[in-house]
């Protein structure tokens, strides 16, 4: 069991659900529309696998997900949509074996902050 991960991954953080894209395919010979992410966000998915240790933990007991996001700019961006991604990356790297609620019990010490010249994201893995 590890009490404590720390992974700083320095990039401009971005979310999933800004620019999804529609796309269609074939069911049943009926086109079916499905949304995909944006460009955007899925060469952001892959570029943080170059940041985050812990990959194929595979954590499944409680945890505290804490994630400071640094934006480059002082826009107004929705917290809640950063961590979603933040949590989908986490699984898909192997570090958490899923985002449910039993897994993921809190997120305490999230938020939003401001750095221009060194966007970020510090995210806190605590076991509870």
């Amino acid at each position: 069991m590890v009490k404590k991960l720390s992974i700083t991954i320095p990039l401009k953080p971005i979310t999933k659900k800004n620019s999804q894209r529609i796309a269609t395919r074939k069911i049943n010979g009926k086109y079916v529309p499905f949304i995909l992410p944006s460009k955007a966000y899925v060469q952001y998915e892959k570029d943080c696998g170059y940041f985050i240790r812990g990959k194929g933990l595979k954590i499944n007991y409680p945890v505290n997900v804490q994630c400071v996001y640094y934006m480059p700019t002082r826009r107004r961006v929705d917290l809640t949509n950063l961590m979603e991604a933040t949590h989908d990356i986490l699984v898909k790297y192997e570090v958490l074996e899923d985002d449910n609620c039993k897994i993921i019990q809190s997120v305490d010490g999230s938020r939003v902050d401001y750095d221009k010249d060194n966007p970020r994201t510090e995210i806190v893995i605590t076991a509870l």
